[in-house]
């Protein structure tokens, strides 16, 4: 016959083997909702600088406004990039040979061009082992608009 001290050993032992996978699949579960916000806030700050950039091109301005959307994240202007693109060729970067103040590069009206605004962010996870097998993430938030209002003249820059 089995005492009950015997039992609360068994308990203890089956609590102390479990515990650890138990913190581990809950900080997952944390890291997993850290990576999700991370994501969705890149994606909303690439939607707002390509907002921008439809009536304002000028790329410093289109940086700053992306960077100011992911405050929360530590993006810096830098790590937005922001290029015009040829209707017909949307994939090509920078493929748009129209006039983008800031960039003296390119020559021409910049109406009907697409406006792509990309934000890159390094995530790292909090948990030591999660860390160890993916490493550092790059998740990479992507927006595209087309170009609506040619930014010339005195009225412009519109972004301020």
């Amino acid at each position: 016959m089995i005492r009950s001290k015997d039992r609360k050993g068994q308990s203890m032992v089956e609590f102390a083997l479990i515990l650890p996978v138990f913190i581990l699949l809950m900080v997952g579960v944390f890291d997993f909702g850290r990576a999700i916000y991370a994501y969705n806030t890149i994606n909303n700050a690439a939607r707002q600088g390509a907002r921008l950039a439809i009536v304002d091109q000028t790329i410093p301005h289109v940086q700053e406004r992306a960077a100011s959307e992911a405050v929360s994240l530590g993006i810096e202007p830098d790590d937005v990039t922001v290029d015009f693109r040829d209707m017909t060729t949307p994939n090509v970067a920078n493929s748009c040979t129209a006039e983008v103040p800031g960039d003296s590069n390119n020559s021409g009206g910049i109406v009907f061009c697409i406006a792509v605004v990309t934000v890159e962010f390094d995530y790292d996870p909090v948990t030591p082992v999660i860390g160890n097998i993916l490493g550092s993430l790059t998740l990479v938030g992507e927006s595209q608009f087309k170009v609506d209002f040619n930014c010339e003249g005195p009225q412009c820059p519109r972004g301020e």
